[in-house]
């Protein structure tokens, strides 16, 4: 059987013809490779450069890689966080003819974390927490979806640090199912499932000495059965108002937009006498912060990212001459009903804001000193940055101030840690900080 590419998009076949598919994975020349912090995986993965795309290769039979790219392609139309698959490579052989296993592509996501390679500095438990939340928006997300993912665990996932949060995302489908809606048998085993692989994941870090001792493995294990069950009754649970109070409604709608969620259709029905009115939230999509950033300014960011921008965005819009109450978090249109007949719509001013001030404090920064930060992730530590120095200062330095202090104070004791642009493309994984702990920010839970 001639070597074979199955892949989406027409340009990654030309890319990976390059790479020496004739040699098992574990014999692939080290030039090739990518020293990318790697979790534990029954297959042999690899991390290779192909063109200008980093890329993980998984070994694997046809048959279930065929399956695991085909359920990542339905997950990715469904806009659920997991890898981005590129192709299935099947028909290799070895120089004498032999048969190799196929494999499976997908694109490194890049500024991510397995979950040991985080834990190769003792991780206090409060980030610990924000990795449980992480994982139990995630495994929602999978379950509103239709996604029965049978194998939850943090060894399955990676981590993008995300506005003094992390978000998840899934890395191996191999053992999910997609269906049109979940049972709540199938959302439970899920559920027991990865209350069982955490505690044991955290049992083996525990005997390697990598755990904080405060935690107990056992009871955080069982955190994410809490997490997950208490966010799921709210993005589910049937509400009863008295009839005439719909402003009910619209703040149980806000609730979920807090929660960085959209109800794209509801269900709402009187009672018989008229006396009460049920609200149900029948389909409920994540993102809600993402696509207002996205909409006012273009920028695609994370969920807690979006939710810092848009509010650094409507403080900014506030001392705009020409900016009437109402802003992006209200989604109305500035300037109509106000009396000011000069206003500008907030998309004018959120292209504004991205042209004069968001794009010139990024580029205030040097590439060579970002490290693996996105604009969006690098930004919001600016703005941590400003509010610490405003603090201690008892008063508003400004961003620009806080960014040549940051650039001159902060990035040159950690530019060591950073990765090589041209090379890892993530950061060193026993360097990498947790989310706002230079700063005295208070817990957020």
């Amino acid at each position: 059987m001639a070597l074979q590419i199955s892949a989406t998009n027409p340009e990654h076949p030309a890319l990976l013809l390059e790479l020496p598919w004739g040699l098992p994975l574990e014999e692939w020349p080290e030039h090739l490779l990518v020293p990318l912090p790697r979790g534990i995986s029954r297959h042999v993965v690899r991390y290779a450069r192909a063109g200008d795309e980093v890329v993980a290769v998984k070994e694997l039979a046809e048959r279930p890689a065929v399956r695991e790219y085909e359920l990542l392609l339905g997950l990715d139309r469904l806009g659920i966080p997991a890898v981005d698959p590129l192709a299935v490579v099947t028909g290799r052989t070895d120089r004498a003819g032999e048969p190799l296993e196929p494999v499976l592509i997908t694109r490194h996501l890049g500024g991510s974390l397995p979950y040991r390679s985080m834990f190769e500095t003792t991780m206090r438990p409060a980030t610990m927490h924000r990795l449980m939340d992480a994982l139990a928006v995630l495994l929602v997300r999978l379950h509103l979806a239709g996604f029965a993912w049978g194998d939850c665990s943090l060894s399955n996932t990676l981590f993008r640090r995300d506005a003094g949060a992390y978000a998840a995302y899934l890395v191996d489908a191999e053992t999910g199912d997609l269906h049109p809606r979940l049972s709540p048998g199938q959302r439970e085993y899920d559920v027991d499932l990865a209350r069982v692989n955490i505690s044991g994941e955290l049992l083996d870090l525990e005997a390697a000495g990598a755990l904080h001792p405060s935690v107990d493995p056992i009871e955080f294990g069982a955190e994410i059965c809490a997490r997950y069950r208490g966010l799921w009754e709210e993005l589910t649970r049937t509400s009863v108002y008295p009839a005439g109070k719909y402003h009910y409604i619209d703040r149980r709608i806000r609730r979920l937009n807090d929660l960085g969620f959209d109800v794209a259709e509801m269900q709402i029905a009187s009672s018989s006498n008229g006396d009460t009115v049920t609200f149900v939230p029948k389909v409920v999509d994540a993102g809600h912060h993402q696509r207002q950033l996205l909409r006012l300014t273009g920028l695609d960011t994370e969920e807690n990212q979006a939710r810092r921008l848009l509010n650094d965005l409507e403080s900014w819009m506030a001392t705009q001459d020409d900016y009437a109450p109402g802003g992006p978090a209200t989604g109305s249109r500035s300037g109509r009903g106000t009396g000011n007949l000069h206003a500008a719509r907030p998309e004018v001013l959120a292209h504004r804001w991205v042209r004069d001030v968001f794009r010139p404090t990024v580029r205030a920064v040097p590439p060579d000193l970002r490290g693996s930060m996105d604009p969006a992730e690098l930004y919001h530590e600016l703005l941590e940055h400003r509010w610490f120095l405003s603090e201690r200062a008892q008063h508003d330095i400004g961003l620009e101030t806080a960014v040549r202090d940051y650039v001159t104070n902060i990035l040159p004791k950690v530019h060591d840690t950073l990765p090589d642009r041209a090379g890892t493309a993530g950061p060193s994984p026993a360097d990498v900080p947790e989310p706002t702990s230079a700063y005295p920010v208070p817990e957020q839970r």
